[in-house]
């Protein structure tokens, strides 16, 4: 199965909120109205996108449309794809670990599928040929090192865990020097989703960051806020809480084969100007792909 199709595949419960309603007003568009400017805020805000995001496309849209003299719905159609597309392909797209070795920080709150994401990297690094070490951070969440255990057990990559309630920046510490020892190429940290309340959550993970930069300085460092798609608007708070204390690099937004509402991806990357690196429309492994923003849009549209 092709990127698009995969794509496309997962999209399927947004799609069906939103490419049958476009499709009609296309085809019925024969020049600009507001009636039909009105129309498309309201479909693309029940896909998620947000009041805010959606009036920035359509101006950008009511522009093109009256610049270029449109009459046909074809014309209007790509000039949304454009539009979308521009919207939420901001650089940096795409994990940058090239440092041997590099670290992936996986931050979010507790629910969203961190431990499955860090399980799926690693098997995909492995299979790609690489050494993984696993460092199971989360140390306040009953069970979250048994979880992560199973991954690296599935996945043949290495793990440093300690007992629940340790410290987690001893564990990140003690990861990285088992990682030095072994020659590995990629650690992936896991992280608390929730602590007794924000601002001690927060101070963790700035404790762990300052580990690494002291014990890994120079080495490539993706810090991945992972979302739950599903969680809609409520997505783009939590990203919003994050943002201004972890130095988040990218964005993992898992569960889009499970939304109507997979428009929340627009809102993040515009309201908040951080990359979407990777997308989650499936179970399997390999349906945690690297995100394109050009395939994404069509992928939604066609």
């Amino acid at each position: 199965m092709s990127l698009f199709d995969k794509i496309k595949e997962g999209l399927a419960k947004t799609k069906k909120n939103i490419s049958v309603q476009l499709s009609s007003l296309f085809a019925s568009f024969t020049g600009a109205n507001e009636e039909f400017f009105e129309e498309l805020e309201e479909t693309l805000i029940l896909a998620d996108l947000g009041v805010e995001t959606v009036e920035k496309v359509v101006t950008k849209l009511r522009e093109v449309t009256k610049r270029e003299g449109y009459i046909k719905g074809g014309d209007i159609e790509r000039a949304l794809e454009d539009i979308l597309s521009e919207l939420i392909d901001i650089c940096g797209v795409g994990l940058k670990l090239e440092t041997r070795p590099s670290v992936i920080l996986m931050i979010g709150v507790n629910g969203v599928g961190k431990t499955t994401t860090i399980g799926k990297l690693a098997l995909k690094y492995k299979n790609e040929g690489k050494k993984v070490l696993l460092c199971a951070g989360d140390t306040f969440r009953a069970a979250a090192a048994e979880q992560l255990t199973v991954w690296a057990e599935r996945s043949g990559a290495d793990i440093v865990r300690h007992e629940e309630g340790s410290d987690p920046a001893s564990v990140i510490f003690d990861g990285i020097a088992a990682a030095k020892a072994r020659g590995a190429d990629i650690i992936i940290c896991d992280t608390a989703g929730r602590l007794h309340n924000k601002s001690n959550l927060m101070n963790e993970l700035n404790k762990i960051s300052r580990v690494i930069d002291r014990e890994l300085p120079g080495a490539d460092k993706e810090t991945l806020l992972v979302i739950d798609a599903t969680t809609g608007q409520n997505g783009l708070i939590q990203a919003r809480e994050f943002k201004g204390t972890a130095g988040i690099t990218g964005l993992v937004l898992t569960k889009l084969d499970g939304t109507a509402k997979g428009g929340i991806v627009f809102a993040i990357a515009d309201r908040l100007q951080i990359p979407v690196k990777l997308i989650g429309v499936g179970e399997k492994p390999e349906d945690l792909i690297g995100f394109d923003a050009r395939t994404f849009v069509e992928a939604l549209l066609k």
